[in-house]
């Protein structure tokens, strides 16, 4: 999943960048509001974490000028304003949730895997694919009941293909919400963690369930 964190406390940013990353997300950072609302418009994110208080544009206009332009990814709010009025703004401009400073990491990871889980309405908290099922926030993965152990990256880009089963999924959207990289160094990379996948998920059973797409990329799918 990719996020983008718009913060200008340096300090701050950095915390939040290196957290998440730790969770497998990719994650993009921008102390500039101006800077962090041409990305938020010109890249396919998962979610954005954005400050109120920023250089050149404000994580309120940020947050206006997305849903003016029918954006509907989720969007955390942080702020050390913790005044009831101030998070009703940010709320009713169109944010998913608000987070005061200072708070805790773990606060902060869970609601962004909360927000990630509601991206889309018809996402389920629990991803399953016939008889995959895999659990987010646990990382629990089980095949047919068997439990599955996967490192961090394989879990990002399981999910990844979970959360789009059915879709055909080309390298570089599997790079840039997965690794966070451009295409053309990572295409080898890629494909030696599908293999990875396919290894723990497909080896020795009748139905597989990760396809390559000769020429596209990769889907998961059950039949």
């Amino acid at each position: 999943m990719r996020v983008l964190v718009i913060e200008d406390e340096t300090k701050v940013g950095c915390f939040i960048k290196r957290a998440l990353e730790e969770e497998s997300y990719a994650v993009d950072l921008y102390e500039d509001g101006a800077k962090g609302l041409e990305m938020a418009l010109a890249t396919n994110y998962d979610l954005l974490v954005v400050d109120l208080m920023l250089p050149s544009m404000s994580g309120m206009d940020i947050l206006k000028t997305v849903r003016r332009e029918r954006i509907q990814t989720p969007v955390l709010i942080l702020s050390a304003q913790s005044q009831i009025d101030q998070r009703v703004k940010g709320l009713d401009a169109g944010a998913d949730d608000y987070l005061t400073k200072p708070f805790a990491i773990d606060e902060l990871l869970a609601r962004v895997r909360a927000l990630i889980r509601r991206g889309a309405t018809e996402t389920p908290g629990i991803l399953q694919v016939d008889d995959l099922i895999f659990n987010p926030a646990t990382r629990d993965v089980t095949r047919g009941g068997q439990r599955i152990d996967l490192t961090l990256k394989e879990y990002a880009l399981l999910e990844y293909l979970m959360r789009h089963a059915g879709r055909v999924l080309t390298r570089p959207m599997i790079s840039e919400h997965v690794w966070n990289q451009d295409f053309d160094t990572f295409t080898n990379v890629i494909d030696v963690y599908v293999n990875y996948l396919r290894n723990k998920i497909d080896r020795g059973r009748a139905k597989k369930l990760i396809h390559t797409i000769r020429g596209s990329g990769y889907m998961l799918k059950a039949d």
